[in-house]
């Protein structure tokens, strides 16, 4: 004897109204989902399209483009988790686009007096057959674009740090807080603590790169811009409170690291100053950290 199931709208016509209703709300639902992540998909196909063109003009207007898309995002929590769901799909991901354009490291970064890897001279492409490929260096406004952008994709998409250390974020990352100019260094900064947040592997980079002193040199000197050397306040002030009472690797010495590097009486200033209340609202929690971060510029000058 052959069974049948039932027909999916005859549920419907004997369920009880409430229930009715119940479904209706259901499949309005579900093509509210499905019209967000087609939007979604559009948008970053859109983006990451141009975000790979060989003009930085056109880099520049495609990173503007993710940047407001991501900060749209951040409302919901809806199109949080179907932000997360795209950044599983290669094709989707954002964080390895950045560090294949606009964040790529060409050989004058790391020296510029080695002439080995210049093409200077080459002329095989006059004789060869195919067109030289001409791909415009990124801007300084292109650079500092794209670290918001990684720093927007690891506050929403933990898995985002994780697919950045596969490219040497941390390294890449402080060869620019070392080379480039204020506007870079300070989202650099931002950009950094983003990585570095339950990011164990992040962390360890950034010891091996030796982070906290090439931070503390810059918030040492005083002919650095004040607005960088107060960003590199803010920076240890998060670090600090995140690592607090950590004592097992990595960052398990970033307190002996500070006393040593800034002073007995700084880094007890930046320890207790990092302990700012957490209750505060993020406009509350964001000036507490200007303040503290202002008073451990203050107590260096000063000592």
């Amino acid at each position: 004897m052959m069974y049948l199931k039932k027909a999916l709208w005859s549920e419907g016509i004997e369920s009880e109204k409430g229930d009715s209703e119940v479904d209706v709300s259901e499949l309005v639902n579900s093509l509210h989902d499905q019209r967000i992540y087609r939007e979604i998909t559009l948008s970053l196909q859109s983006g990451l399209r141009d975000a790979r063109a060989e003009f930085s003009f056109l880099r520049l207007r495609a990173l503007r483009s993710i940047l407001n898309f991501l900060r749209s995002l951040s409302h919901s929590h809806s199109t949080i988790h179907i932000f997360n769901v795209t950044q599983s799909i290669p094709h989707f991901q954002v964080v390895p686009v950045l560090f294949q354009h606009s964040l790529k490291q060409t050989p004058h970064h790391y020296n510029d007096n080695d002439d080995t890897n210049s093409n200077v001279g080459d002329m095989s492409h006059i004789f060869g057959v195919e067109p030289i490929k001409l791909t415009t260096p990124p801007t300084d406004a292109e650079v500092a674009l794209a670290l918001r952008v990684l720093e927007g994709c690891c506050l929403l998409n933990p898995n985002s740090a994780a697919l950045a250390h596969q490219h040497n974020a941390i390294q890449v990352l402080m060869n620019i807080l070392s080379n480039r100019r204020v506007l870079e260094q300070t989202a650099c900064l931002d950009a950094l603590i983003s990585l570095m947040v339950d990011s164990s592997s992040n962390q360890i980079d950034f010891e091996e790169c030796n982070g906290i002193m090439e931070v503390s040199d810059l918030i040492r000197d005083k002919q650095v811009d004040e607005n960088l050397r107060l960003k590199c306040g803010e920076f240890l002030l998060l670090l600090i409170g995140h690592v607090n009472g950590r004592d097992k690797p990595p960052l398990a010495t970033i307190h002996d690291d500070i006393r040593r590097l800034l002073g007995e009486k700084s880094a007890s200033l930046i320890w207790a100053a990092s302990q700012f209340g957490s209750t505060l609202d993020p406009e509350q929690r964001l000036t507490a950290l200007q303040i503290q971060a202002r008073r451990v510029l203050e107590s260096l000058d000063l000592y």
